[in-house]
């Protein structure tokens, strides 16, 4: 079946920075993370701050892989959909991104392909959105 790439995004993040936004009261970014996502980082033998970071980066990927295939369209919805966008890993922990609630009715008929890596201080996410 062939495929059409419509949009590529990346994302960096400054892990204790990051962190220092998650510690601070009344912060928006833990609403940001769906409960799976934040059991995982939980889960995880290292700093949780660490893994919702590069989570956090790979959902802005996606937001701009979305927005660079509508060049020269005005959005339709607000930025602020991070919880709608959600990072999953298989029984070998390789990620991929789930799309809920309006997000996926937007993006029905695309995939979002996902890589991850972090590296010392920084995490970061590169999503190629293609259409199916």
């Amino acid at each position: 079946m062939p495929v059409t790439v419509v949009g590529v995004g990346v994302d960096l993040v400054h892990v204790p920075s990051f962190a220092d936004q998650l510690a601070r009261p009344g912060t928006g970014f833990h609403t940001g993370f769906l409960p799976g996502e934040r059991r995982d980082a939980r889960s995880r033998p290292s700093d949780s701050a660490r893994h919702l970071a590069v989570r956090w980066a790979a959902k802005e990927a996606v937001i701009k892989a979305w927005s660079a295939s509508m060049f020269g369209e005005a959005p339709v919805m607000s930025e602020h959909v991070h919880h709608l966008i959600e990072v999953v890993s298989d029984a070998w922990d390789r990620p991929s991104i789930r799309l809920h609630g309006e997000v996926a009715k937007h993006l029905d008929g695309h995939d979002a392909q996902v890589s991850l890596s972090h590296d010392g201080d920084y995490a970061i996410a590169y999503v190629v959105l293609i259409r199916r």
